[in-house]
């Protein structure tokens, strides 16, 4: 209990150090969400000094408080769960935004971390008990798909396999003229469909680190000493590779799996500025161009909250995964 709390406590404070620096840092850039906002409401008739007193209290940065107060007040409206208003999708609210773009981001992005991982364990972990296999000769072909910019990979498969050869669609999340939003059979089609090929080049980027190091561990974890007992007890081969060698073998795959999860919602956003994915990546490089203060740190603190929960999410696991952890603990 005491490793629990003070587990905790850490990510508590690492949690409160995030929050300020992500009321901050927006406020340190060039530009006036105030201006922006009141220039699009000129379009449609005069601005009074009232109305802009009104949309600087709307969006939390009102010229007559300090920073300091203006902190408070981001804290007090954080524990009442408002994250604001969005400048660039005024007059949505920065939570209802966060709640159409995240699942889309979450589905596409999640999934295809998840199955790349997978697919990278498993198949690390054979070509590492295999040495000199055709699956451990085919590492090297892997990794250069990770060698190469994200971004060009993505361009090169968007114009192979959406104009050269049509398979796939160009853009977009689903069929918007001939299928209707829901839990239904079509809709679920077209989604799956449309977010094929961000999918394949998300697995193709990151396949190959994870087969590259589970490959690794699995050869230095071979050389060890409990390794030639279990050999010399005459366990099944099938056992000691998956029981001695990949139980051991994927600790560290398992850290660097969390931290990737955790940073599922950061990394959306060259995916689906790319193949115009509507997830929060692209929200977020709206609220960036828009200077949105509200919704740049409601992304933001998704994207904290996220990383700080896979975190310790696999603190929490390590000592079921690796009982010697918990002895120390």
């Amino acid at each position: 209990m005491r490793h629990l709390l003070r587990k905790l406590g850490f990510y508590l404070v690492a949690l409160w150090a995030a929050l300020t620096v992500n009321f901050f840092v927006p406020r340190l850039m060039p530009g006036d969400p105030v201006e922006i906002l009141l220039s699009k409401l000129g379009q449609h008739g005069p601005v009074t000094p009232e109305m802009r007193a009104s949309v600087e209290a709307l969006l939390g940065t009102n010229s007559g408080e300090s920073l300091w107060s203006q902190y408070v007040d981001y804290l007090g409206n954080l524990a009442r769960g408002d994250l604001g208003t969005s400048v660039v999708f005024y007059p949505a609210s920065v939570g209802s935004i966060i709640e159409q773009t995240l699942p889309w981001t979450i589905g596409l992005i999640g999934l295809a971390t998840i199955i790349s991982f997978l697919a990278g364990v498993g198949l690390g972990t054979v070509a590492g008990w295999k040495r000199g296999s055709w699956l451990d000769n085919l590492i090297p072909v892997t990794t250069m798909f990770q060698s190469v910019p994200y971004f060009w990979l993505a361009l090169i498969l968007l114009f192979a396999f959406g104009s050269i050869w049509p398979l796939f669609p160009l853009n977009g999340g689903y069929d918007v003229y001939n299928v209707t939003p829901g839990w239904n059979g079509p809709f679920l089609g077209s989604v799956l469909y449309y977010g094929a090929l961000p999918a394949i080049t998300i697995v193709l980027s990151s396949v190959g680190g994870w087969m590259l190091g589970m490959r690794n561990m699995m050869v230095s974890t071979l050389s060890e000493d409990y390794m030639v007992t279990a050999e010399a007890k005459g366990l099944r081969p099938g056992r000691i590779m998956r029981r001695y060698a990949a139980r051991n073998a994927v600790l560290p795959s398992v850290s660097g799996f969390a931290i990737s999860l955790g940073f599922v919602v950061a990394g959306s956003i060259v995916t689906e500025a790319v193949f115009s994915y509507p997830g929060i990546g692209s929200a977020l490089l709206q609220s960036v161009g828009g200077n949105d203060y509200a919704l740049m740190q409601g992304i933001f603190l998704v994207i904290t909250l996220s990383v700080l929960g896979a975190n310790l999410l696999v603190d929490l696991l390590y000592s079921v995964i690796d009982p010697r952890t918990r002895a120390r603990a």
